[in-house]
């Protein structure tokens, strides 16, 4: 059975490709860390297009947590191939540097970098094994541009972005590709905070994205068809940034 996980499953880009990735006959493992009401209604929204899923809660950011139920969910599925990992969870707490607190600096790295290394290494071994991958790691544009406010969050997103291009080149010889996602300003949870009129007018198209939009282009780099495309950050900003 041909896997897919996508973490950060529960709500926003993260639940739209989880359906984008069970139409394509994707076996979907959602991971979450805490809201099990949204992630059963992911499940429920794939279930109802026919498709199939589970939930696996754990913290990403916790390296004991990803290996005991993460390692524990691999070792106990030897017939479920995880042939798609999309890393996608993430947390934004931005302050002005000044200002900014250890634990929003801690808590930001930890979730948005620190976990690329401990579910990515872990999922790896599988593809290399069985010589086919693919990884797509959702960064931002504050990982590529730096936005003020988010010197965390850019720097977390920044990290990822630099480790999605030196791993690319580490396992391509494997038949697995490493490519990253860079939203802009997604309608989403993560962006009900800002002042969506204000921002609208600096972008080209003239308004947010959708997480639709980003969760079609995971597919297509998760997808066979795109062996050739590794390393590489594909922007989704209405043209905000490139």
């Amino acid at each position: 059975m041909k896997c897919a996980l996508i973490t950060g499953g529960s709500r926003g880009i993260g639940r739209a490709i989880c359906t984008r990735m069970a139409a394509l006959g994707y076996h979907i493992i959602i991971n979450y860390k805490s809201n099990t009401e949204e992630a059963n209604k992911t499940l429920s929204l794939i279930k109802e297009a026919n498709g199939t899923g589970e939930l696996l809660q754990f913290d990403v950011a916790d390296k004991n947590q990803v290996q005991q139920i993460l390692g524990g969910w691999i070792t106990s599925n030897e017939e479920k191939h995880l042939d798609v990992l999309i890393n996608n969870a993430g947390i934004r707490d931005d302050s002005l540097m000044a200002w900014m607190a250890d634990e929003q600096w801690d808590n930001v790295l930890k979730t948005n970098l620190d976990s690329f290394f401990y579910v990515t290494r872990l999922v790896l071994n599988s593809m290399l094994t069985r010589k086919y991958g693919r990884i797509v790691n959702v960064v931002s544009l504050s990982g590529l541009k730096g936005l003020a406010g988010q010197t965390n969050y850019s720097a977390a997103k920044a990290g990822v972005i630099g480790a999605t291009k030196a791993l690319a080149q580490e396992v391509g010889r494997q038949g697995i590709t490493v490519n990253a996602l860079a939203p802009g300003f997604i309608k989403t949870d993560m962006t009900a905070d800002l002042d969506e009129k204000e921002l609208k007018a600096l972008i080209p198209v003239k308004r947010f994205g959708l997480p639709e939009e980003v969760a079609h282009a995971a597919a297509f780099l998760a997808s066979p068809e795109a062996g050739y495309i590794t390393g590489q950050v594909l922007s989704i900003n209405g043209g905000l940034y490139s």
